[in-house]
């Protein structure tokens, strides 16, 4: 009974200082970021199973013989895999860890550090903190040297005394870190072309498929996750792979599927602009309108009138 109790154990980790108290270090020699060396890391069977939410950032390179659960999804890092995780996602450990058993490190910041700072603004812009683990960052050996490169220069500032420059320095370098992972992630895309491709053309036949089967009356217009989960893709990687792709978002393929049947469905039945409606899933035909007229730049009934 007590280990079903421990496996069910939720732990929240709202700070730096709550992660050294967890893995039992010595305070962080600043409040709001920390890089853990992970040979120093070690937990027992007592921590096999449970959940942690954390509140904190974190980018992690770590070697094979580590097993961690991220969400649904069961990841084994690899020499040379980064992978990143942003507040308020939920991981668990799979089995216990030895001292000096990993290799790697983990960087660890709180949101606070970021606040008010250039960086701060543009953070949801770096959409692979939302990718799952199975969509890692793989490095080339000098890719992860120059990343590597970068985690020293925080590592350093971090020892110094914290002053006024502190905080834009620290956000400086991990932003200039997220650049160089935004350029890997890019050529990641570069090379993946081909299977990219094939994901493009199930997209595209989930949403015919879906205009066949009339969900779109049942459940209304197809979701990013919905197109996501049916790839086996989160949606923010699913997103960022349609737009290299193709120039489009997933929201403009969906948008643009649908205003395409809504062109057929004009010209070829004597549905009313509310029937039409109705029938592309919109449950107020006036959004439906400003749709069309924002993709087509004429409302519905211009484009019957037209045509």
């Amino acid at each position: 009974m007590e280990e079903k109790k421990s496996k069910e154990r939720v732990i929240h980790q709202k700070s730096v200082s709550q992660l050294h108290d967890y893995l039992g270090f010595e305070k962080p020699t600043h409040p709001l970021i920390t890089i853990i060396d992970t040979a120093k890391m070690a937990y027992g069977e007592e921590m096999v199973g449970v959940k942690v939410i954390s509140d904190l950032y974190c980018i992690a390179l770590k070697d094979g013989s580590c097993g961690l659960d991220y969400g649904r999804n069961h990841y084994d890092f690899h020499e040379g895999v980064l992978i990143f995780t942003g507040p308020d996602q939920v991981y668990s450990v799979r089995k216990p860890q030895a001292l000096n058993e990993i290799n790697g490190w983990m960087l660890y910041f709180h949101p606070d550090l970021i606040r008010n700072t250039p960086l701060g603004d543009r953070i949801d812009q770096y959409s692979f903190f939302g990718y799952d683990v199975h969509e890692a960052l793989h490095l080339s050996d000098q890719e992860q040297q120059i990343i590597t490169n970068c985690v020293g220069l925080i590592q350093a500032e971090i020892k110094e005394r914290i002053d006024g420059h502190s905080q834009q320095v620290l956000a400086s370098n991990i932003e200039l870190l997220l650049n160089y992972c935004l350029r890997y992630y890019e050529r990641q895309f570069h090379t993946r072309a081909a299977q990219h491709q094939d994901i493009v053309s199930r997209v595209e036949s989930l949403l015919k498929n879906y205009y066949k089967q009339e969900q779109l009356v049942e459940s209304g217009p197809p979701s990013l996750d919905y197109l996501a989960d049916n790839v086996a893709l989160s949606p923010y990687y699913l997103s960022d792979l349609l737009k290299k792709e193709t120039g489009r978002t997933a929201k403009d393929h969906i948008n643009d599927f649908l205003i395409s049947k809504a062109k057929n469905l004009l010209l070829r039945s004597e549905d009313s602009i509310s029937g039409i409606a109705f029938n592309l899933g919109f449950n107020y035909p006036h959004y439906f309108s400003r749709l069309f007229k924002n993709k087509t730049g004429m409302t519905p009934q211009e484009y019957r009138q037209l045509n």
